[in-house]
């Protein structure tokens, strides 16, 4: 297992955590579209530059999950054959039973927050996002796209990432500054809180779970979103073709649907990565913070960020509410500003020592 992470730290920001599990990406829209795969080796790359970044700014440690699909074994073959040659940050895996699913990356998180880390680096889709957003409490996240549909991560270098990560963690830019905090979708039964989504609620009228992505809109009754960007892919797509709402609006949107053939409009929309299909839209309309949406269908499948959870029938009462504290996120664009107009990355030299003709003050 390697090092086992045993004693609880404060959160002075010198450790931060990176979820990367093997077996996110893992789903139908990689046989029905043209999406992305993000295979281990690349996985592993990323985290060696993370690393790399994260020790130029001070990181003194890094949590990591272990796995059985191939990231732990090796990053530890790496760490071992690079030695003093760079100021990497200690590598920890954490102690914890591996089951190489989604429930990996959820422990992952708990631990990870409860152990005060400065930050938590999530690499994948929009689906590993939210389970991560669900078990990382204030912890600022810096989100990552290695996934299928790729809405709340952000498509970045690693090495930036990682350093606006570090440079967060370790209190050079504050983290009030530097993070955004997050709208989401939580899911109620009943009116008790049951899930979130960082992005999108579907609705589909089938009966059954399946296979996990939801790629086919003509089964969808409504879309709830938290935000929508017109250059989105996904679920989200066929809102924010219609209306685009930002991350930091004070409100999300509800599509309700119907089949193409009979709705008053139709749009073509990016389902998935090459995937156009037609959309029904029967209207649309503001949902604000707070407020309570009820379904329309008293069976069906409810998608979380485009991912198949739970299906329900008429004797649970399922409802959707936006809310505004969901989790923070890591801003790159201000932080590397800071970095550049502070000077933070700059190693200066003792005070009148000569550099290229020229003298520091």
């Amino acid at each position: 297992m390697g090092a086992i992470w045993t004693k609880k730290r404060s959160a002075h920001g010198d450790v931060v955590g990176i979820l990367a599990n093997p077996a996110s990406g893992r789903d139908i829209r990689r046989l029905v579209a043209h999406s992305t795969v993000f295979p281990i080796a690349e996985k592993c790359n990323i985290v060696v530059r993370l690393l790399s970044a994260l020790g130029a700014t001070g990181v003194q440690q890094v949590l990591l999950v272990p796995d059985r699909g191939g990231i732990a074994a090796r990053v530890r073959r790496i760490v071992a054959a690079q030695g003093s040659q760079e100021r990497w940050p200690e590598v920890v895996f954490l102690d914890m039973p591996v089951e190489d699913g989604p429930m990996d990356t959820v422990r992952g998180a708990e631990k990870m927050s409860a152990a005060g880390v400065g930050a938590i680096v999530v690499l994948g889709g929009d689906g590993t996002q939210r389970l991560a957003a669900s078990a990382c409490g204030d912890v600022p996240l810096m989100a990552l796209s290695t996934g299928t549909n790729n809405v709340f991560p952000e498509l970045r270098e690693p090495t930036i990432a990682g350093l606006a990560t570090g440079l967060v963690a370790t209190g050079q830019v504050s983290v009030a500054a530097a993070t955004v905090r997050n709208k989401v979708l939580r899911l109620e039964i009943n009116g008790v809180p049951q899930e979130l989504a960082v992005v999108d609620v579907s609705v589909s009228d089938h009966r059954w779970v399946g296979s996990k992505a939801l790629w086919r809109p003509d089964t969808l009754d409504q879309i709830f979103v938290a935000f929508a960007d017109p250059d989105a892919i996904g679920l989200s797509s066929v809102a924010g073709l219609l209306r685009s709402v930002s991350r930091r609006a004070a409100y999300g949107l509800r599509v309700d649907l119907s089949p193409p053939g009979r709705a008053p409009l139709t749009l073509t929309c990016p389902i998935a990565p090459g995937l156009m299909m037609p959309v029904g839209i029967e209207g649309v309309c503001e949902i604000q913070v707070g407020e309570v949406q009820n379904l329309r269908l008293t069976e069906g499948v409810i998608a979380l960020d485009g991912e198949r959870e739970l299906s329900f029938t008429s004797d649970l009462r399922l409802t959707v509410r936006l809310d505004a504290l969901g989790p923070f996120t890591i801003d790159v664009d201000y932080v590397m500003a800071r970095a550049a107009r502070d000077g933070l990355l700059v190693v200066r030299p003792p005070v009148g020592e000569a550099t290229g003709g020229k003298l520091w003050n």
